[in-house]
C-alpha cells in the first residue's frame, strides 16, 4: 500500500493541509527516522496559533490537541490558552476525557497518550514501534485470525511505524477503543495499560481507513473510507457491516442524546440514525464541502463544522441544518461546547471561541 494513499486520506479526513507527518521509511531505519516519538513537544508562544486538530472538555477545562504534539489548555471557556507538556512531537489527531481528570489523545505514528490530571501532564501508553509485537502476540493467541494479524505485521515491517490513529472512544476510565489508517484498531480494558488488536474482528477486507468511533446504547459504531460503517453489539468481540446510505468517506460520528447517531463526511454529507445505524435519514446541509466536526449543545442543538470554516446549526435533532450567517471561521477540524454555552473550535489558526448567541463578527 502506497504511503501517498495514507497521506492523502489523512489530509482529507482532517480537512486540513497539515504537513506534520513524518516521512515513511523502512523498519530498519525506524529509530532515527521516528525520533519524534522520543522527543517532548517544544514549548513556544507560537503554540497558541498552531494547527489544532481536535478539542474536548475535561470538566470545566478545555483541552485542544494538534500538530507536533502540541496540547493547549483553557480554564475560562476558550478565552485564553496555555501550553501543556507532552512527551512526543508526533501530531495528535483526537482527544477525549471521561471526566475532569482522565483523558486520552491519539495521533500520528500510532501514538496514544494518557493524562490523569486534566491534561496538565501526559504519559505515552502506546506508539507504532510497539505495534508489531502486539499484532504478533495476537496472532499466536488466535489461530483463526493469525493470517490477518501477520499480514499487518508485514505491513508495519515494510512501511515502518507510520500508521496514524485518527479517532478514539472511551466508555469510562478503563474501557476504550482507538482506530486509524489501514483498518488499525485496538481496544483496552485497563485504561490503556495494555492493548489488544481488534483489526481482524472488523469486516473490512480492503483495509479502509477508520475515521470515527462512537457508542450508541450498547453498540460500538465505526465509520470510515468509502462509506464504511461497522457495528458491534457485544462490546467489540465482533463487528458486522452496516448498509451505508452514502459511498463517499465518512469523517466522524457523534452519539447524541436518545441514543441517536450523526455521521458526517465528504461534500456536506450528513445522516442521522435512531436505531444504532440500522437505518439512516439524510440531513439537509446544502453544503458542498466536507464536514469535519460535530457537537451537541446542552439544549440538544447540533452543530457541524466544515473544512471551509462554516458552522451549521440544527434544532430539529439533525433533520436539517442552517448555516450560521457571517464570515466563516478558519477551516474547522473539531468543536466542543463550553460550560457557558459557546463553542470551542480546533482549526488551522489555533483554538477559537465562538458565541453562537452573539451576532457574527467580521474578520
Amino acid at each position: 500500500m502506497s504511503p501517498s494513499r495514507s497521506l492523502i486520506a489523512l489530509t482529507a479526513a482532517l480537512c486540513l493541509a497539515v504537513a506534520a507527518a513524518v516521512p515513511v521509511g523502512a523498519a530498519g531505519t525506524a529509530a532515527p527516522r521516528f525520533g519524534v516519538l522520543q522527543q517532548a513537544a517544544l514549548q513556544s508562544p507560537r503554540a497558541l496559533s498552531a494547527t489544532m486538530l481536535a478539542v474536548a472538555a475535561a470538566g470545566k477545562r478545555l483541552v485542544a490537541v494538534g500538530e507536533r504534539g502540541i496540547v493547549l489548555l483553557s480554564d475560562d471557556g476558550g478565552a485564553r490558552w496555555r501550553q501543556a507538556a507532552t512527551p512526543v512531537r508526533a501530531s495528535l489527531t483526537a482527544v477525549q476525557f471521561v471526566d475532569e481528570r482522565q483523558g486520552w489523545a491519539v495521533g500520528h505514528l500510532g501514538v496514544v497518550l494518557h493524562s490523569g490530571d486534566g491534561g496538565e501532564t501526559w504519559t505515552k501508553q502506546l506508539d507504532g514501534l510497539q505495534l508489531p509485537a502486539l499484532f504478533e502476540q495476537a496472532a499466536r493467541a488466535d489461530a483463526a485470525a493469525a493470517p490477518a494479524y501477520r499480514d499487518y505485521v508485514q505491513l508495519l515491517a515494510d512501511d515502518g511505524p507510520d500508521k496514524p490513529l485518527l479517532a478514539l472512544h472511551f466508555q469510562d476510565a478503563r474501557r476504550g477503543i482507538v482506530v486509524g489508517a489501514y483498518n488499525l484498531a485496538l481496544g483496552t480494558e485497563d485504561g490503556g495499560a495494555t492493548w489488544t488488536p481488534l483489526s481482524a474482528r472488523l469486516p473490512n477486507p480492503r483495509s479502509l481507513h477508520l475515521y470515527g468511533v462512537a457508542v450508541s446504547g450498547a453498540s460500538i459504531v465505526l465509520a470510515g473510507e468509502q462509506g464504511l460503517l461497522l457495528r458491534s453489539d457485544n462490546g467489540g468481540r465482533d463487528f458486522a457491516a452496516l448498509e451505508s446510505p452514502y459511498r463517499g468517506s465518512w469523517f466522524g460520528l457523534l452519539a447524541t442524546r436518545g441514543d441517536r447517531l450523526l455521521v458526517y463526511g465528504l461534500r456536506g454529507a450528513a445522516y442521522v440514525s435512531a436505531d444504532r445505524g440500522s437505518s439512516w435519514t439524510q440531513a439537509s446541509t446544502e453544503l458542498p464541502v466536507s464536514i469535519s466536526g460535530a457537537a451537541e449543545l446542552a439544549d440538544g442543538t447540533l452543530v457541524l463544522g466544515s473544512s471551509a470554516g462554516d458552522l451549521l446549526v440544527s434544532r430539529d435533532q439533525g433533520r436539517s441544518f442552517q448555516r450560521r450567517d457571517g464570515p466563516p471561521q478558519p477551516p474547522i477540524a473539531g468543536l466542543v461546547p463550553t460550560q457557558d454555552g459557546a463553542l470551542a473550535l480546533a482549526g488551522l489558526r489555533g483554538p477559537q471561541r465562538v458565541d453562537l448567541a452573539a451576532p457574527p463578527a467580521a474578520r
